[in-house]
Formats: structure tokens, sequence, C-alpha cells
């Protein structure tokens, strides 16, 4: 048995077809941990949710903000951006009400053996045990019956910053942001998300999440994607899986019992589409 940590998939399901080939993956024997966006811009969305959908319980997969942006879509919180997304047959599947019911009951946090899963960090002054409760907060109201008012209220940029008195949309906000968007922040905690490059074009006064000295997560190997500029990045407390896939680079599995990486060549896009291979 060994467990497989995946970075962002996108909806590029040839590229994952050719990863668990690569890997042997057999899902009586190992399971999957998949950090997130698992849908969008890249060209098989529906076919890449169905599929880990069947795994099962072989597969983990965490709420990243294209997945969060896809549930928007579908239930009218907010509309289409257009031309870059690939969700639309997600929304037109006839199978679409049991997808997107299965998608908003995933967790946004994965703790397991010392490992914390998220989609894109942790803020620096959250344990991983604190973490994993917030986690269930929003977990918890997006299976509920009001998960259509919780999309509706869930997205913006403010507040930027975590603190105990928050409540109700703000506190899910922070929660939401943290976890499937920040990238830099400063050592206090307050999210930017207007830059999206390279580590060396952190915005004054901010850092990368992960570097912020004295982060209460870092006792926990917290395994994350989303910031494919960034790239992958193994630490010993560190896996960074964004490897760039979806933009030509490459989709990869670190296997989690002895860190042994495995990649695949992707096509990346071109104006939307597949370059051909």
């Amino acid at each position: 048995m060994a467990t497989y940590a995946i970075g962002d998939i996108q909806g590029c399901f040839t590229s994952l077809t050719a990863l668990l080939n690569r890997i042997d993956f057999d899902p009586a024997r190992d399971r999957l941990w998949l950090v997130g966006d698992l849908v969008n811009r890249g060209p098989d969305s529906l076919q890449t949710l169905r599929f880990v959908r069947d795994l099962g319980s072989s597969a983990v997969t965490v709420l990243g903000n294209h997945d969060l942006y896809l549930l928007m879509v579908a239930y009218g919180t907010v509309r289409a951006r257009g031309k870059d997304d690939t969700i639309q047959a997600v929304l037109d599947a006839p199978d679409r009400d049991a997808l997107l019911g299965w998608l908003r009951t995933r967790p946004l946090m994965h703790l397991e053996d010392g490992f914390a899963m998220v989609h894109a960090g942790l803020l620096p002054g959250w344990t991983v045990t604190q973490a994993r409760a917030l986690a269930r907060e929003v977990e918890g109201a997006l299976a509920g019956p009001y998960h259509a008012d919780l999309l509706n209220n869930m997205w913006g940029s403010e507040p930027a910053a975590w603190h105990d008195g928050l409540r109700d949309y703000e506190r899910i906000r922070v929660i939401v942001n943290a976890m499937t968007r920040m990238r830099f922040c400063t050592p206090d905690g307050v999210m930017d998300f207007k830059v999206k490059g390279e580590v060396t074009k952190a915005p004054k006064g901010y850092v990368p999440w992960f570097e912020v000295p004295g982060r209460k997560s870092a006792d926990a190997t917290v395994v994350f994607g989303h910031w494919s500029a960034l790239g992958l990045r193994i630490e010993p407390k560190l896996l960074a899986l964004d490897s760039g896939c979806l933009w030509g680079r490459e989709l990869t599995a670190v296997r989690l019992e002895d860190r042994k990486v495995f990649q695949v060549a992707c096509p990346g896009l071109t104006h939307g589409k597949l370059k051909p291979s």
C-alpha cells in the first residue's frame, strides 16, 4: 500500500491517467491525496470529477478555489467568467446534481499521520488542530441545507486577516481564503490576493505564508498546491505540489512514505486549448 499526493489537476484528465499509469496506481491497494482544483481551465473537468468521485475511499481530495468556483456558478451565486472556464460540461451533465453534491461535501483540509493537506495554505497563527476545527465549520455549512446562502456570501477578499472575534460570513470568508487562495501574507497574517507570481515578487512587507517565522503549523508536514509559479518544492515540513501541469510543465505525485517524486510531462494550454502533444 502506498499513498500518493498529487498536485493541481484542473481538468487535465489525460495527464492524470498518464501519471497513475506511471505510479502503477491500484485503487484496491493504494490511496490518492489530491490537493484540490480538480476542475476548470483544462479540457476534461467532467471526466476528472467523475473519475475521482468513483474512486471512493481510495481518494481524498480537498476543495480548491476552482472547485468552489464551480459550485458558486452551479448554484447561481456568481456568473461564469467566460472564455477561460471549462466547467460547462459539468453544468450540463445528466449527473450534475450528484457530482455537485459530492463535491460540496469534500473537506477543506485533511489531517492524517503528521500530514496536513490543504489547497493553498494555513495562516501563521493557526495550529493544525485549530485549522482543522475551522475547516469543519466551513464543511458543515457547505454540506448543510443553507449551502447556497453560504456560497452567495463566501467570495471576496475582506477581511484580509483572522481574529477570534470574527463571526458569520466574515469568519467563513477568512477561513476559505486562507485555505484556498492565499500565497503571501505578512508576519501578522494579513493576506494578499493580488500577486500570483514567483516568491521574488512578494509585495513589500509580505512573505510566502510558509516562511513566516514561528508559524504554528510547522510541526506538521503541510501538503498543498495552488501556486504554480512556486512549482514543486520539497522541504522537511512542506510539500508544494502544483508543478504547472495546466501550463505545459508537469503533473507531480509524491509518495508520502518515502517522498519519491513521480512526474509526467503535460501538453499545457494555448489560447484556452490543449497544445498538441
